[in-house]
């Protein structure tokens, strides 16, 4: 026989043993000495969001007061908020102006991406530079001439003030951040996997749709998120063409008055910030993995 066969006494003493409990402590001292910044980071970042989910749980006279962990649990604030507040209201209207403003993001600057990072044509690159000159312009400095724009304009009689609109619509026309960070990507894909599809007889759009979106998933991942979380948070531009129509605020302009209603009611202020933040939080990290890779492959080839 060429193997070597070990009775039981012996395999045993094969077997790793456990490390002394000195030799462990000394190794967890060690890691936690190596991480103590992120670990500090971490804590710092987190004591703000554990703060607002304990007082989420306390009742008005626990939030009042000095303690810092609630007993009993008040599970009910949170079916507070929804009574007190039309937060379904607010709900619906942050998702139509998240999701539309999205997918017309997508819809409008992949195509662009595509002629600036792939299509040779005369005056692409001017182009591209009015995309990051619109990339370096302070939002800020075309929000008047926008509002008067929208203030003139009344298809079929409708007036656009007042309403979401103003702020969905732009999205369907592009991004520059957006077509900036999708060329980026693009550039890396392999130019044979377009040719190949262009001598199949694909057209661009079909080429775009089977080809560049499939190998861009990460990149339409990462600009989809980018998208999501700006509207979500988004409190300037409802703020400013919505105003006093209640009806159409989203879940930023609630949550804002929803504070100044219920000043000294910690515990509901608390509850209704816990429900603002969660979809966020959720949606980051389920889609944390597509988000770094579309960000970090977007720079590889300039």
């Amino acid at each position: 026989m060429t193997a070597v066969e070990l009775d039981a006494p012996a395999a045993a003493e094969f077997v790793r043993r456990r490390p002394p409990a000195a030799v462990r402590r000394r190794k967890l001292l060690i890691a936690v000495a190596d991480h103590s910044l992120l670990i500090a980071a971490a804590i710092a970042f987190l004591a703000p969001i554990v703060f607002i989910a304990l007082t989420a749980l306390m009742s008005n006279e626990q939030a009042l007061s000095s303690r810092l962990w609630p007993h009993p649990f008040a599970w009910h604030n949170f079916k507070d908020v929804f009574t007190t507040a039309p937060m379904w209201r607010w709900t619906l209207n942050t998702l139509m102006y998240s999701v539309l403003a999205t997918l017309g993001l997508l819809i409008s600057s992949v195509p662009v991406a595509y002629a600036l990072a792939r299509l040779r044509w005369r005056g692409r690159e001017v182009a591209f530079v009015i995309v990051l000159v619109a990339l370096m312009l302070p939002p800020q400095v075309t929000v008047v001439p926008l509002y008067v724009m929208w203030s003139k304009i009344h298809p079929f009689g409708i007036d656009f003030i007042g309403t979401l609109w103003p702020v969905i619509i732009p999205n369907w026309f592009g991004d520059a951040f957006s077509i900036f960070l999708l060329r980026q990507f693009f550039l890396t894909i392999p130019e044979e996997y377009i040719d190949a599809a262009r001598v199949d007889g694909c057209g661009e759009l079909r080429i775009i749709a089977t080809v560049v979106v499939r190998l861009a998933k990460p990149a339409i991942a990462a600009v989809a998120l980018f998208s999501f979380l700006y509207t979500f948070n988004d409190f300037f531009l409802p703020l400013l063409y919505t105003g006093q129509t209640a009806h159409h605020w989203v879940l930023s302009i609630g949550l804002s008055e929803f504070r100044s209603l219920h000043q000294v009611q910690w515990n509901l202020t608390m509850a209704a910030t816990l429900l603002v933040m969660a979809p966020v939080i959720v949606l980051f990290f389920l889609a944390q993995r597509a988000f770094v890779e579309g960000v970090t492959l977007t720079g590889v080839k300039g």
